[in-house]
């Protein structure tokens, strides 16, 4: 008789097995999967890259159409090619050419045409090229209107794009060319996304990457890598930034201005609001003159003064707390029977300011004294 222990392994058995490799079967179509759909790499206008920004499909229909592409990555393996006079070198990533590595392309090119997609002020530089550039942005397409025979009768439609500033090129605008001829064999292609996957279609902008570098039967795709840089290389300030840090400073851009939009809605007209204690008058009188004695403003002080006084006479003369000052000196000089000057030197805001804290004090107890004055009669 067979124990309930080794019937139930034994029904088991052949069930884990199963799983097991139904599991293989699909960790194994994962993995093709994922292989199979990867991109090789992320470099915009790289090459192996399928993604918007690459240039996998250029690369391929040049291949299908009978042009020998060969990519390199690096100085070290553009070095291993060897290149002449029917070849072309297509240059992308152009941003990691430090002044080393531009030298290195200048003397291996033995010959070779040379294309450089939207380089930077500093790579030119470090060519030996003169160029000047200004970025653009297009506002539909551009025709080639140059003699060019390569390039002639063509369109190109780009979101951005560099124009170069050199006499000889296509696709002119009002700072230069799209596509400029700094001088024989080498082209300055400042409209680089003709080449991305997903805008290669738009206009002409196919027929212009393929008649830019399916001129020859060879075409090497370089691609500069950071490591190949040296210490002392110039650089431009993109090489040392991560790839997300643009999309951030634009997140962290549109997250204060949010923080201003919802905060500013809560802040209102200001509000006056009873103090908890009650503070007496000759307090608030004795720590304003400190204030103002700590200060040295007697400006200020002696028109607090008056303006003390003005208020008080204009009660007590029976005029409306708004009264004029210049009225008001009229009615103080007809009660008291005084020249309006000799008022208006104690009342005026614009008559002489105390030029010491004497005079200050002497100005206070003739304020005083004149108020009493009027009082009495």
């Amino acid at each position: 008789m067979v124990s309930p222990v080794v019937r139930r392994g034994t029904r088991w058995r052949p069930r884990l097995s199963t799983i097991v490799v139904a599991a293989a079967a699909l960790l194994a179509v994962a993995v093709v999967i994922l292989v199979s759909g990867r991109p090789a790499t992320a470099t915009p206008l790289d090459p192996d890259n399928p993604r918007p920004e690459g240039a996998r499909a250029v690369a391929r229909v040049l291949d299908a159409e009978g042009v020998d592409v060969h990519v390199v990555r690096g100085a070290d393996a553009f070095d291993a090619e060897t290149l002449g006079p029917g070849d072309t070198v297509v240059v992308t990533s152009t941003y990691f050419l430090g002044r080393s590595t531009a030298d290195r392309l200048v003397t291996h090119l033995a010959g070779a045409d040379l294309v450089l997609v939207g380089p930077e002020p500093g790579v030119v530089e470090a060519l030996g090229l003169t160029a000047p550039s200004s970025s653009v942005s297009l506002d539909g397409e551009r025709a080639a209107a140059c003699d060019d025979p390569l390039l002639a009768g063509l369109r190109i439609d780009v979101d951005f794009a560099t124009e170069y500033d050199v006499p000889d090129g296509c696709f002119a605008g009002e700072h230069g060319s799209l596509a400029a001829y700094p001088r024989p064999g080498v082209i300055l292609l400042g409209a680089a996304d003709v080449l991305t996957n997903n805008q290669v279609l738009r206009a002409d902008n196919a027929a212009v990457a393929l008649r830019l570098l399916g001129q020859s039967h060879r075409l090497v795709w370089y691609v500069p890598q950071l490591e190949d840089l040296r210490g002392n290389d110039g650089v431009s300030l993109r090489t040392l930034l991560p790839d997300w840090i643009l999309p951030g400073l634009w997140i962290a851009g549109a997250t204060v201005v949010a923080l201003l939009l919802w905060r500013s809605r809560r802040l209102g007209p200001l509000v006056t609001e009873p103090l908890p204690v009650t503070v007496k008058a000759i307090e608030t009188a004795r720590s304003r003159g400190r204030l103002y004695r700590r200060s040295g403003d007697r400006v200020h002080a002696a028109r607090a003064l008056r303006r003390a006084t003005r208020r008080s006479l204009a009660e007590r003369l029976h005029l409306p707390a708004s009264v004029d000052p210049q009225v008001l000196i009229r009615s103080v000089a007809r009660h008291l029977d005084q020249p309006p000057s000799q008022v208006a030197a104690l009342l005026d805001d614009d008559a002489p300011a105390p030029g010491t804290d004497h005079d200050l004090i002497t100005l206070a107890n003739d304020l005083a004294a004149l108020e009493r004055e009027v009082r009495s009669r």
